[in-house]
């Protein structure tokens, strides 16, 4: 072997212990307390599977995972304080996923999915459902209320981009009516702002209402997806394509996401938790099956092909719904 080729291998094994000893290959151990900033109230969607999710790593990563709720502007203030928080890996924010690529559309944060790691955990749906003391028993009869007395119906939601906004936005785009949106710093103050009469109904996630369902708090009229679900307690939720063909998905992907530019110990350390503890949680899938949504464990590349059909979809609905303060196409958000 001449010196030239002793060189070589003498790179070639200089690099392979340095790959040995990456960061990226490390498992992190947290030296205190990480916090998960929750931009919705407590009691939400978002609240509720994150911190199951949290007590399911917790164990894993020897550390207290402190959920704090911090509620405004349809989650963009949360998520812009763990967006500034600094990146050593103690500061994660959670939520659906989707509105990290729709907060720079509506001019309220500049985010994009592409700023964050994504891990998924459940995908929830929406349920169309009115105060018991309103008088529409079926979805036409409130499609039908909604075209005699435009902009006069009150709808409950989170909030601009959150799920039920959107879920209502389609709706009246299929359904060709206008409403009166009310909105509220998460999907459980939508949820209890409708059960005490404050609106006729509200479009949040199937796991807010399902409680006030049951308890005949809350009558469902339908589904927003094309398959039925079953309440436990109450019977089946018929599918709003029954009424409305052609109806799109408007499913949200929830989860935690972690921003860009903490140490790569702490990315490999998740994503190896989450295919082992989350991805094999009889907690969170069961938590899902009893409230109406999916257990659809995801991250990395696959998180991210998940989500960002969702977020275009819901980019050009706010475009074309006149909400928009950019364009989707100079974001870089191009139809398919």
């Amino acid at each position: 072997m001449d010196l030239t080729d002793k060189k070589a291998l003498f790179g070639i094994l200089c690099a392979a212990a340095a790959l040995a000893a990456s960061p990226a290959h490390a498992q992190w151990k947290p030296a205190r307390p990480i916090t998960i900033i929750v931009p919705w109230s407590a009691g939400g969607a978002t609240d509720q599977v994150t911190r199951l999710a949290a007590a399911e790593l917790e164990p894993a990563l020897g550390q207290k995972i402190v959920v704090v709720n911090q509620p405004g502007a349809a989650g963009s203030i949360g998520t812009r304080s763990a967006m500034d928080a600094p990146k050593d890996g103690y500061t994660w924010t959670a939520g659906a996923a989707k509105q990290l690529g729709t907060y720079p559309v509506l001019g309220m944060l500049n985010s994009k999915v592409d700023d964050f790691h994504l891990y998924l955990s459940v995908t929830n749906v929406s349920i169309v459902s009115v105060h018991p003391a309103t008088p529409y028993q079926t979805l036409p009869q409130l499609i039908d209320a909604m075209k005699a007395k435009p902009g006069q119906v009150t709808v409950a939601t989170a909030g601009n981009s959150s799920s039920g906004h959107f879920a209502m936005e389609a709706i009246a785009k299929a359904a060709g009516v206008k409403y009166r949106h009310v909105t509220y710093d998460g999907g459980n103050p939508a949820v209890v702002a409708t059960v005490a009469g404050e609106t006729e109904l509200t479009t949040q996630l199937a796991v807010e209402q399902i409680e006030m369902i049951k308890g005949k708090r809350l009558r469902p009229l339908a589904v927003v997806a094309d398959q039925a679900i079953a309440i436990d307690g109450f019977g089946t939720v018929p599918p709003i394509t029954q009424w409305l063909r052609g109806f799109p998905q408007v499913t949200t992907a929830f989860g935690i996401f972690i921003p860009k530019g903490v140490p790569a110990e702490v990315v490999a350390t998740m994503d190896k938790l989450w295919a082992e503890r989350i991805a094999g949680s009889e907690k969170i899938r069961q938590y899902a099956q009893s409230r109406g949504a999916l257990f659809t464990p995801a991250s990395g590349r696959k998180a991210y092909d998940v989500v960002w059909p969702t977020v275009v979809e819901d980019a050009y609905l706010l475009q074309e719904i006149g909400m928009a303060k950019a364009s989707p196409e100079s974001l870089g958000i191009k139809r398919p």
